[in-house]
């Protein structure tokens, strides 16, 4: 039988707050340099093709990586390969401010990427092995409500400090971020993962805890479920710099107009998740999630048909989708996780491994196919919502 965690989460407040934090790193490594691609190209004398990659790489890197993240730390413990990743992504932030040329950005945004998962892969672990059930799900939605504004606030931040400083800034401030992070790792993040309840990281054992793992149905198709829905809203994150600037006519200090809309959503929904996760079963969760999502997508074809004047109109959608979108996140994570009770680190590295590849192939492929038009981009992500909506329904019934 598993032993208990070292410590629980109620003797240290702020604890969902680091959690969130190492989050958050994620999206503050895409959204905050999205404003800077237009001083990218003139002074790195490359283009926007080329640019796209760095977020690819990213993301394959941060996918490949994702794997080995909580095998690790199912073996190691979950405190000291957090500050492993944090240090490794520190460095590497500050190498990608000192680029002179695209060639030398992409290995070091590798870099980036094979670090920066380290944080959300274990903090998904460390919810879990302080808690169960509703309280495992309330912890998850308080985390997902302030990751929720990274974002919002990452171009924001990146547009401040691009039209301060220029874009070698915004790796600066990446490097000064993960720096902080570890700091409150290093001093209020306690190791939850009992020494006796740790996997032995050799050969043979990962190799049956994979097997175990992927060749779980259920896992497999909830993990899927969450990578195609939050993608129907991520195209459009990845798409930002056409979408906002080309189509809407906006400038790179008006990214707020897809991120205002989505933060709220995202804060709003996970707000209503963790307060839904006592009083609402599992199932009535994800049918009003999956509901609000359906109607945003409707929402947003039928506002591209239209082809109304205005930029708001087209990213009136966002808040009522990522509204859904949070309340159902916190119950796909779980009861996916829920399926492997024996490896969570390993299984939240596969949920992640998942969700990060399948962004590698928007970014590489699907948003440069589809961010043509605003039609072709409402009609991706509405063949996203309706493969996650399929999914859902497949692993409830698994």
């Amino acid at each position: 039988m598993q032993a208990g965690p070292v410590v629980r989460a109620s003797g240290l407040p702020g604890i969902t707050l680091i959690l969130a934090g190492l989050a958050m790193l994620g999206p503050f490594s895409i959204n905050a340099y999205l404003p800077s691609f237009p001083d990218m190209e003139r002074t790195l004398h490359t283009d926007r093709v080329a640019l796209q990659q760095t977020i690819s790489v990213y993301f394959a890197a941060f996918a490949f990586m994702s794997l080995w993240h909580g095998a690790i730390a199912d073996a190691c413990g979950r405190r000291r390969v957090v500050l492993a990743g944090l240090a490794t992504y520190a460095l590497a932030s500050l190498g990608c401010a000192f680029a002179t040329r695209v060639g030398q950005l992409l290995p070091l945004r590798a870099l980036q990427g094979l670090s920066a998962g380290a944080g959300i892969v274990i903090g998904r672990a460390v919810v879990r092995d302080l808690h169960e059930g509703p309280l495992a799900r309330r912890m998850m939605s308080q985390v997902v409500m302030m990751y929720g504004l990274a974002p919002a606030v990452a171009p924001l931040a990146g547009g401040a400090l691009q039209r301060a400083f220029g874009w070698r800034a915004v790796f600066l401030f990446l490097a000064l971020l993960a720096a902080t992070l570890f700091a409150a790792v290093a001093l209020r993040l306690p190791e939850t993962l009992a020494p006796q309840a740790r996997q032995p990281f050799r050969l043979a054992p990962l190799a049956q805890g994979y097997a175990r793992v992927l060749g779980n149905r259920a896992f497999m198709t909830w993990s899927l479920s969450y990578a195609a829905m939050f993608g129907a809203f991520f195209i459009y994150v990845l798409s930002a710099p056409v979408f906002l600037m080309r189509h809407l006519g906006l400038g790179e200090a008006d990214f707020l107009w897809l991120f205002g809309p989505a933060t709220v959503g995202l804060v709003a929904g996970s707000a209503l998740a963790g307060k839904a996760a006592a009083r609402w079963p599992v199932r009535l969760t994800l049918q009003v999630g999956f509901a609000l999502m359906g109607a945003a997508i409707a929402c947003d074809l039928a506002v591209c048909l239209a082809a109304p004047a205005g930029a708001g109109w087209y990213v009136l959608h966002l808040f009522v989708f990522n509204l859904g979108m949070a309340l159902a996140m916190p119950t796909l994570t779980i009861r996916g996780l829920d399926c492997v009770p024996e490896r969570r680190g390993l299984g939240s590295s596969v949920q992640l491994f998942v969700q990060t590849g399948f962004n590698a192939v928007i970014a590489a492929v699907l948003a440069p196919l589809l961010w043509g038009s605003l039609l072709s981009l409402a009609l991706g992500a509405a063949a996203l919502f309706v493969c996650a909506g399929a999914g859902a329904l497949l692993a409830a019934r698994t």
